[in-house]
């Protein structure tokens, strides 16, 4: 399976994974913290969705990769304020990461198509 494929798919999990513990985030952290995490996510997505069908790949992979290190800091944040559990923490950096390899594979890949 390509990177491009897998990244998408494991984005596409995590923002449901995502919005599934956000629901259930005190109502004060749901409508700040929460919802940038789901609107990271739904960005990344956008991006890798733009990047398959772009001849600029390179630089909106970049761009995944960027929003991938805010949605570090917000699921850490979340984890201090709370709202996550420690393994829930724990998971969600570890897709987080993985996500981040994919999407490095692709780049790379891009590179040697250059």
């Amino acid at each position: 399976m390509s990177s491009e494929v897998t990244a998408f798919s494991k984005a596409y999990d995590l923002t449901i994974w995502t919005a599934e513990r956000v629901s259930r985030f005190p109502r004060s952290y749901n409508l700040t913290v929460g919802q940038r995490m789901v609107n990271t996510l739904l960005d990344v997505q956008e991006r890798l969705v733009e990047a398959h069908y772009s001849k600029e790949k390179r630089a909106l992979l970049r761009g995944v990769n960027l929003l991938l290190e805010r949605l570090r800091v917000l699921v850490r944040l979340s984890k201090d304020l709370h709202c996550l559990s420690l393994s829930q923490y724990e998971y969600a950096a570890r897709e987080i990461n993985e996500t981040g390899r994919l999407v490095g594979g692709w780049i790379r890949q891009q590179g040697a198509r250059a």
